[in-house]
């Protein structure tokens, strides 16, 4: 029998009494913490797929269920039980996250790709044919079990990278941006519930797999219902794939062009920009690297400006139903793509911020680092040019008063918080200027000599509010220019 994805045991996790592999309405027992697969991608992409079958089964339908709705394994398996059997992994019969056509390969094994093609970091069929898969691995899985072989398959739907001609990308694009609430309760069902959108059940005739695929020959396009009906969101497909067994090993994939190409869709769990008022509003997607407070406004904090950058639904409805976020964190996770290619897979556990003087307060702080970032740059630019090297400073900038920033979240709206981090990018900033320009000054040319030490007594100027730089340092932390330097350069 093919493995169901509704009835059998096959997702495993972390418990309060050790690891377990269970079904999906098992998430509403006690006890049970979080997903445990072998890769954070795929847990990442299993709390998505437990939140859409939550919102597709027995979902939130009056804003009171959020907060009143307790863990009930009976009740989630019967609202689940309907859906088993649009669940099978193999068979006959309609599959889980497959075309509905068989999707039989013409010139096997020419036609059939390794299971390893599931899994977005793989090397692509040029990479390996080029031997250019130094970073990239080829050929990690020639066989899947059942239960990964679902995994993965949904995690690549869900966030697939552009993938050659008519292979096409996830609703949200090639490596989307997770976002999901978590609340102050360690427990699984709570961190599902808590990101389970407004909606009503709507079963299985919601899934793609279980219709003709539309596919996206001569440019058609799928568009956001108007009824609101969001499941698609979290079951969609834009590639046409068909798993292939031997015996119950899945050891092979077949894939056919021009799955369905989705627009104008915002994903429940993803933030949002718009590059200018009135465009078109985009999904955001990580960048490489780590995850700082540069880039927390639009995603755990709301940005100044909610038209340009948009939170997750799921953590802005949080914020704005709870009395306080105390104790609730934000999971930001995503591949960081280049293209096709994957660069890096970013998970961090940030703290949710809404109130809203602190608010006021972290936007000040944040413009008040980019300002000073920006003023460092151009003081280091004599010594070090154009170019990756002076990036690099602005980014270790970025990355050295990460620590001091978070120092001051506690007590964000409290007297002198802004000083004490003016005191702190000034320090970082300085450090910086001095290890980069001052080593081997005295074999410098008198000239460039001289530039360098103007180059650092402006930078002492703007952490002063001397200049202009400095003046709106001092503004974006609602902070007094000191006394004499009002009529500063």
């Amino acid at each position: 029998m093919p493995l169901n994805l509704i009835s059998d045991a096959w997702i495993p996790v972390v418990t309060t009494g050790g690891r377990r592999v269970i079904r999906p309405d098992q998430i509403a027992e006690p006890g049970v913490l979080y997903p445990d697969w072998p890769r954070a991608d795929l847990n990442i992409a299993c709390l998505e797929l437990l939140i859409g079958l939550v919102y597709l089964a027995d979902p939130v339908e009056e804003v009171e269920d959020w907060a009143e709705r307790r863990a009930d394994p009976g009740r989630l398996r019967a609202a689940l039980a309907p859906l088993a059997p649009a669940f099978d992994l193999g068979g006959d019969g309609p599959r889980f996250m497959q075309d509905l056509e068989r999707l039989e390969a013409r010139n096997a094994p020419a036609d059939i790709s390794p299971p390893d093609m599931l899994f977005i970091d793989s090397a692509g069929g040029n990479t390996a044919r080029n031997n250019a898969d130094l970073m990239v691995r080829r050929a990690r899985y020639p066989r899947l079990d059942p239960a990964m072989a679902a995994m993965a398959l949904f995690t690549l739907q869900s966030q697939a990278p552009s993938g050659g001609a008519g292979n096409r990308t996830s609703m949200r694009g090639g490596g989307p941006m997770t976002t999901l609430v978590q609340p102050p309760e360690p427990d699984l069902w709570s961190l599902v519930w808590a990101n389970v959108p407004l909606g009503r059940p709507q079963g299985a005739a919601a899934l793609p797999w279980m219709r003709a695929t539309r596919t996206s020959e001569g440019g058609a396009t799928v568009h956001r219902p108007e009824d609101g009906n969001l499941a698609e969101a979290f079951f969609g497909m834009p590639r046409r794939l068909r798993l292939v067994f031997e015996g119950d090993q899945v050891v092979g994939v077949v894939q056919k062009p021009y799955g369905t190409n989705y627009a104008g869709w915002e994903h429940p769990l993803t933030p949002h920009y718009r590059v200018k008022a009135g465009t078109e509003i985009l999904p955001m997607h990580p960048r490489a690297g780590a995850f700082g407070y540069r880039n927390w406004l639009g995603v755990i904090a709301a940005a100044p400006d909610t038209d340009l950058r948009r939170q997750a639904a799921a953590v802005s409805d949080w914020a704005g139903r709870v009395r306080s976020t105390a104790g609730s964190s934000v999971i930001v996770a995503g591949w960081a793509m280049d293209n096709m290619k994957p660069r890096d897979f970013t998970l961090s556990r940030e703290p949710l911020l809404a109130d809203a003087a602190q608010l006021h307060r972290l936007h000040g702080m944040i413009a008040a680092a980019e300002t000073a970032g920006a003023a460092l740059r151009f003081a280091l630019k004599p010594v070090l040019g154009e170019g990756t090297a002076l990036e690099a400073q602005r980014e270790e900038f970025f990355l050295r008063t990460q620590a001091p920033l978070e120092e001051r979240l506690a007590d964000l709206a409290a007297d002198g918080t802004q000083a004490l981090w003016l005191a702190a990018m000034r320090r970082v900033a300085l450090d910086l200027f001095d290890a980069a320009a001052l080593p081997g000054l005295e074999a410098r040319r008198m000239l460039a000599v001289k530039g360098i030490l103007e180059a650092r007594k402006s930078l002492v100027v703007t952490f002063a509010g001397g200049n202009k730089l400095g003046k709106d340092i001092y503004g974006e932390l609602d902070l007094a220019v000191p006394a004499g330097k009002e009529k500063a350069a």
